[in-house]
């Protein structure tokens, strides 16, 4: 299909995902035309608010918002555009096959109180232990902040960076100093067990640090991710639960609001085919109807493999750089289920019917038991299996917003961890989908007995269902793995951490850039900063 020039704009962003958005809205901001490119008739991408066949609407993918930085909320006025956000007072729920359950609070003293049931240990250690975890999140959120330095040359750019993270880092006592250089590299599993005596409060804290990913508990550097999870939020050891108000698209909807308020321009339905240049700089986009769009800056939201393999002409980046792209390791693990239901389900652990619904509203973690029994389950995962054991991670966002459900009944979101991109021997057919949506929920009713019967609708999206309908290369929802090999100065890759891409003009806006994945706007905020300053050196 011949092209043709149809419009010109000062940049233009790939992808209209919650990272896309944010980059569009700072890029008009700044007084750039701006126009936001996103294939989907709807915007948000994961971020989205999703219909379900019985009239009720669930999450795409990531049912809470909670780690959305702060000061893109604040920039963006984003409560002026309809963002209403709720955060209840438990973070996790998680029920054990005695009849108890492990539940963390928002209020340390409370989840202390309640952990000495488990271990009088483990009770006396928490609020130390949520200290400790803040303190060190405070530094990682100081290192999310910034720009990777370059790994040659240096700049006063880097010099200046280098005494912002050394205040950050002064400002941690001498002994929490001391620690965090030694704990980033640790295991999940080693750090909480320095802790806690409790092998299900153990796993309650530990499985944050692997959720959303292809790491197990005993993966080197998950509690860097876990550290990471608790920066720049008030998430501290039990992680942050904060629900937008009309599902995770209403956070969608508001950046939407707040870029073409700002006078971005944005499209759906409009594919962006490949990224064109000239010289080695760039100079537009081609989409998939043919059209060719002029603009000296592309921000793409896409994960890095499919922006530098599938979108750059093959000759910009020649053979070596082209085999280091394509060996970005991207193993997506986890699918979602979601589910409309009749009734709120009964968890026996969760009390009676007053106290019950309090418990619920938090992130509801089925096979946190242990930390064995966590890694038993991502061992199957790593020959294609889906263990017996499988680990859930539930919302009931209808307990903070019955507006999911106007007909009444309730909507529970399930990610379930370790799931194979592709089940060993086989495909994910429409048999062996439905086939894991009655695995999880009979993983449920161990916990919820008789939830199967609440069940008026189901959903069911595998890795390989997430990247097709999202755009995830292997269906990873971080757009790359969260390991220390690509963390800070190493993502995506050595030498390209800084958001600039080997292409003049061409810059990563999605969570496959520094900081990483989740619902924060971080890597946008973080990127268009960097945007900006050659756009500046360009005028």
């Amino acid at each position: 299909m011949s092209s043709r020039l149809s419009a010109s704009y000062d940049a233009i962003v790939g992808g209209g995902g919650h990272n896309g958005l944010v980059a569009g809205a700072y890029l008009a901001r700044a007084g750039l035309r701006t126009l936001v490119l996103e294939k989907r008739a709807t915007l948000g991408g994961t971020v989205e608010t999703r219909p379900l066949s019985d009239g009720r609407r669930a999450p795409g993918l990531f049912p809470t918002v909670g780690r959305l930085r702060p000061s893109v909320a604040r920039e963006l006025d984003l409560r002026a555009h309809g963002l209403a956000l709720v955060a209840p007072e438990v973070r996790v729920f998680a029920p054990q096959p005695d009849g108890r359950a492990v539940t963390l609070w928002a209020d340390a003293a409370r989840t202390a109180a309640e952990l000495r049931a488990w271990s009088a240990g483990d009770g006396a250690a928490w609020v130390e232990f949520d200290r400790h975890v803040r303190a060190l999140s405070t530094f990682v959120a100081s290192l999310n902040d910034a720009t990777p330095p370059a790994t040659s040359g240096g700049s006063l750019a880097d010099a200046i960076t280098g005494l912002l993270l050394g205040r950050a880092f002064k400002k941690l006592s001498r002994d929490d100093a001391r620690q965090l250089l030694r704990v980033l590299p640790m295991a999940i599993a080693d750090f909480v067990a320095e802790s806690f005596d409790s092998e299900p409060v153990r796993a309650a804290v530990a499985m944050r640090a692997v959720m959303f990913t292809a790491l197990g508990v005993w993966s080197m550097g998950t509690t860097a991710a876990l550290l990471a999870d608790s920066a720049g939020n008030d998430g501290g050891a039990p992680g942050q639960v904060v629900y937008a108000r009309g599902g995770p698209g209403a956070l969608a909807a508001a950046l939407a609001a707040a870029a073409r308020g700002f006078g971005a321009e944005i499209r759906t339905g409009a594919e962006v085919a490949g990224v064109t240049t000239v010289e080695g700089r760039v100079t537009g986009v081609t989409l998939a109807s043919g059209d060719e769009i002029a603009a000296p800056i592309v921000a793409s939201g896409l994960d890095p493999k499919r922006t530098l393999l599938d979108l750059l002409p093959p000759l910009e980046l020649g053979p070596n750089l082209r085999w280091r792209v394509g060996n970005i390791r991207q193993p997506g693990r986890v699918a979602r289920v979601n589910f409309g239901l009749a009734a709120l389900p009964a968890f026996p652990a969760a009390g009676d019917r007053d106290e019950a619904p309090r418990r619920l509203r938090g992130r509801i973690l089925v096979g946190a038991t242990g930390l064995d029994d966590m890694e038993r389950a991502f061992d199957a995962s790593k020959y294609g299996h889906v263990s017996d054991e499988l680990l859930l991670e539930a919302t009931i966002p209808t307990l903070v917003d019955p507006s999911l459900a106007p007909d009444g009944g309730h909507v529970m979101s399930v990610i379930a961890q370790y799931v194979p991109y592709r089940p060993a021997g086989g495909t994910w057919d429409a048999a062996a989908r439905e086939a894991l949506g009655d695995r999880v929920v009979a993983r449920l009713e161990s916990v919820a007995p008789g939830i199967g019967r609440l069940v008026t609708s189901r959903e069911v999206m595998t890795p390989l269902d997430l990247e097709a309908e999202y755009g995830l290369t292997g269906g990873h929802p971080y757009h790359q793995e969260p390991a220390l090999d690509a963390w800070f100065a190493w993502r995506p890759l050595v030498g390209h951490a800084r958001y600039r891409m080997p292409v003049a003009g061409l810059y990563l806006v999605g969570p496959g850039a520094h900081p990483g994945g989740g619902v924060t706007g971080a890597p946008a905020q973080n990127a268009v900063k960097e945007i900006l300053a050659d756009w500046k050196k360009r005028r």
